[in-house]
């Protein structure tokens, strides 16, 4: 390559870099401060980010003054981080899987254009970016989309080494990404498996990739040890100073229960082993698996003559039979491996013409899709029984949602009207940038009601006052997190029959004391039926339970267990 070559590949470098980060950034980040953390996982993780600010106490997460022993707490140490800057917990809640994607993006896209070029680095970043995975991972509060980013670090790091390198630098720097990855959510190891296809071509072609296989190699998991000792020398040694029950818990919990038995012997989320490869990447990384299938012979052909190639491809399986073997499976857990599988289709579609079938297909779904909104939308108007059955559970008001979706569908089918004449992939990032920026400054606002318990808890604490206290049994955590009141719980990781018996003494001690539970419970303590019925929440009834509730007699705790949190939802007001 001549040196005006070079720099006219710089000059598109960045110039594509810029265009990348702007387009990417006004989707990641759009809707955030719009919406309140939702069911299932973010209200446990803000929670617990909620209550280090206000406690001080950042070692050992606490959800409602209870040790959260189920994950490390890196990701709660980012919301809280964020919290205490911005005061803002509606912000900072979504910053960290948003600055978390934006960088993956970014990563994937530097690697294309080092390994391959700049078209295969902007083609990988695009297609991650319309895989409908990473965008729902990006735009909410689980863990997952943090641990993406480790581990795409790392494989960045192993990748800049053997392949443009040797680079020793970011070949250790991988391996203190995957320390801070396990750190995370347990697997953050995952770039390791790299090596065993990186070894397997270093032995069967006789070579050390320019030097980048030495003895000081073997240093690199040092590094992770030592990032991973970083948290749990100091977590033990504060357990062993404690000596309590609950940080001892705490310590066996997320050092055994959490991460080899939940992996050999899964207690939930049981999925067949081919769970992975019918009902999840097919889905939610379509259309890459589309593209993968449609071209599988240039694949093979490209896998024999691409040793970078060859090396993802490896690690996408490696990583894919890694999850698949253990019983317990979510869509989540694969994610970490659509980075690199989207670099090997950039790679793919780099080298191919277009198949005409795929075309068909890819605007036929995006067709499809658009008309489904827009019908939805006006069977909503026409309040189609079937659908007021559904949405019953949520809401009694469907018009603003009736004009939300017919408005989308409508944009939609416009936008597909302008775009048909385009490759099949630009429809299908049209459709995902419509609707993304319409759920997210649009469905946000209207959607916020329907999945968060602030209504229901207001109406809690106004029925009771502001000096009641409220007890909580069978509850999830974002019945804490928008409680106006004090809250008291007893031990969310003690048996509903447990909790039971220490509210029931709780209750009878002061006459200025509730209790919220689900209208389904089966206790023995209280009598639902003279309960008040407080309405919905999360398709559940809700029932608000005084001492005058209380049957004269119940068996006493095994062991009092109380965990008070005072004014939870006082965020609400900044």
């Amino acid at each position: 390559m001549t040196p005006l070559q070079r720099a006219a590949q710089l000059e598109d470098y960045h110039k594509i870099l810029s265009l990348l980060f702007l387009f990417a950034a006004v989707l990641i980040f759009s809707g955030i401060g719009l919406r309140s953390p939702w069911p299932a996982d973010e209200p446990r993780f803000v929670e617990v980010a909620r209550e280090m600010v206000q406690s001080g106490q950042w070692q050992f997460p606490l959800r409602g003054g209870e040790a959260y022993p189920d994950k490390p707490p890196v990701f709660m140490w980012a919301i809280a981080l964020f919290y205490q800057v911005t005061d803002n917990l509606k912000v900072s809640f979504l910053l960290p899987n948003a600055l978390c994607g934006l960088l993956t993006l970014l990563l994937v896209f530097d690697l294309g254009s080092r390994i391959w070029n700049v078209k295969v680095g902007r083609n990988a970043a695009l297609l991650l970016l319309i895989a409908p995975q990473f965008l729902i991972q990006a735009k909410n509060a689980q863990i997952d989309a943090m641990v993406m980013c480790w581990i795409t670090l790392g494989c960045y790091g192993l990748l800049r080494h053997f392949i443009t390198g040797p680079h020793w630098r970011w070949y250790f720097a991988s391996w203190g990404f995957m320390g801070l990855g396990v750190i995370t959510k347990g697997v953050g190891f995952l770039p390791a498996l790299m090596m065993l296809p990186i070894l397997a071509l270093a032995w069967r072609e006789k070579h050390n990739f320019n030097g980048a296989l030495k003895w000081k190699a073997l240093a690199g998991p040092l590094v992770m040890l030592a990032v991973i000792a970083a948290w749990l020398v100091p977590m033990l040694l504060a357990v062993e100073a404690s000596q309590t029950s609950e940080f001892i818990n705490y310590r066996n919990n997320i050092l055994f229960k959490q991460t080899a038995e939940r992996y050999v012997d899964a207690w939930h989320h049981i999925k067949p082993w081919y769970y992975f490869i019918v009902s999840v990447i097919p889905v939610l990384w379509f259309p890459l698996p589309l593209l993968l299938l449609a071209y599988w012979r240039q694949c093979i052909a490209l896998f024999k003559n691409n040793q970078p190639l060859l090396i993802l491809m490896a690690w996408v399986l490696l990583v894919l039979a890694f999850f698949s073997i253990s019983p317990g499976k979510r869509g989540v857990y694969i994610l970490p491996a659509l980075p690199m599988f989207s670099l090997i289709i950039a790679v793919v579609i780099n080298n191919v013409s277009r198949n005409k079938v795929v075309e068909l297909l890819i605007k036929g779904l995006v067709l499809l899709l658009s008309a489904v909104v827009l019908i939805a939308g006006i069977l909503l108007f026409a309040e189609h029984p079937k659908l007021l059955a559904k949405l019953s559970d949520y809401s009694t008001t469907t018009l603003p949602l009736a004009w939300f979706l017919s408005l989308t569908g409508a944009v939609l089918i416009a936008q597909y009207c302008v775009l048909r004449k385009q490759p099949a992939l630009v429809n299908w990032g049209g459709l995902t940038a419509t609707l993304w920026l319409a759920i997210s400054w649009f469905g946000y606002p209207l959607l916020e009601p329907m999945r968060t318990p602030q209504q229901l808890m207001q109406k809690v604490a106004t029925t009771i006052g502001e000096d009641a206290q409220l007890g909580l049994i069978d509850f999830k955590e974002q019945f804490i997190l928008f409680s106006p009141v004090d809250i008291t719980h007893f031990s969310y990781l003690s048996p509903t029959s447990e909790q039971e018996r220490n509210a029931w003494q709780w209750i009878n001690e002061d006459e200025r004391r509730y209790l919220l539970i689900p209208a389904g419970s089966q206790l023995a303590c209280f009598d639902l039926m003279a309960g008040n019925n407080m309405g919905s929440a999360h398709r559940k009834d809700w029932i608000l339970l005084s001492a005058a509730q209380a049957q004269p007699d119940c068996l006493p705790p095994k062991e009092i267990q109380r965990f008070f949190t005072p004014h939870p939802a006082q965020w609400l007001n900044n």
